[in-house]
């Protein structure tokens, strides 16, 4: 399988971003990709009140132009996220869809960990304008493999991943607009981590640049194997990475070093609740 991560910088301006990610994906898939992953918030990107007048349904514009490019293209698109308003409910929704080469939506996952921080000297608070999740999703691609759906923020929170790895997941997918400061020293070690203990790839595509004042994204997209070495790293602008994803491989290292199946989740219920 070859798959491809797109980076990009979204900005409030919603034709412009779309028509970045139209260029990025074909591209993508000239090079041969399979599966493609864009970032998060890739068709609008700003402060909370530039989300709320640019937020779609999952029937507007944004997912309307990736089903439709994911048919034309006959590749696995998974629209990284967006701001996505559901009917009846006052808060929008950080919301990830997987495209199938029919241009049917295949599964959708609302980000499950809010970004409510303190970070280089800028407060974030995606809780006062957004809802949280409350549900991993597994899909698959056309080819059959199980693919482990997330956003950003949930990179930190390693129990979510190692949900997906026991229902199967060998492909760990991260759309993100991660800071500049995290990005420089938390990114790469996080997204390794993710893929060595969970033995499985992981497709990062990351934002980059300023997308409104005080708002910035680190870039250093990258897809990274199993053993949690880096095949490929976005340089810092915008840029499409790709790799091919050695899946025989993966299931010979699982053979070799079976640290998921040797998991023993009767002995982490006595530490307060396990994983089953």
């Amino acid at each position: 399988m070859r798959a491809a991560a797109i980076q990009l910088t979204a900005t409030a301006d919603v034709a412009a971003n779309l028509a970045a990610a139209d260029r990025l994906v074909r591209r993508a898939a000239a090079d041969g990709a399979d599966l493609v992953l864009l970032p998060e918030k890739w068709s609008v990107l700003g402060h909370g009140e530039t989300l709320r007048a640019a937020a779609q349904p999952l029937d507007g514009e944004a997912i309307g132009w990736a089903r439709e490019i994911a048919h034309d293209l006959a590749i696995d698109l998974v629209a990284g996220s967006i701001s996505e308003r559901v009917p009846g409910e006052p808060k929008l929704r950080n919301t990830s869809v997987h495209v199938s080469p029919d241009g049917e939506i295949k599964a959708t996952y609302r980000k499950v960990h809010l970004f409510d921080v303190d970070v280089g000297g800028v407060s974030y608070r995606e809780s006062e304008h957004e809802a949280p999740g409350d549900e991993a999703v597994l899909t698959t691609t056309a080819g059959g493999v199980p693919i482990g759906m997330s956003i950003c923020y949930d990179v930190r929170f390693p129990e979510l991943y190692r949900v997906l790895a026991v229902r199967g997941a060998r492909i760990l997918l991260v759309p993100a607009a991660f800071t500049v400061p995290t990005t420089l020293d938390h990114w790469e070690v996080l997204l390794r981590a993710r893929a060595i203990e969970n033995q499985c790839f992981v497709i990062a595509a990351n934002q980059i640049g300023e997308h409104a004042p005080g708002l910035r994204s680190g870039g250093r997209s990258m897809i990274v194997d199993p053993w949690g070495l880096v095949l490929a790293r976005a340089p810092d602008r915008e840029a499409v990475i790709v790799a091919d994803l050695a899946l025989d491989g993966l299931d010979e290292l699982r053979r070799r070093l079976p640290a998921l199946a040797a998991r023993r989740p009767q002995a982490y219920a006595g530490l307060g609740g396990g994983l089953a």
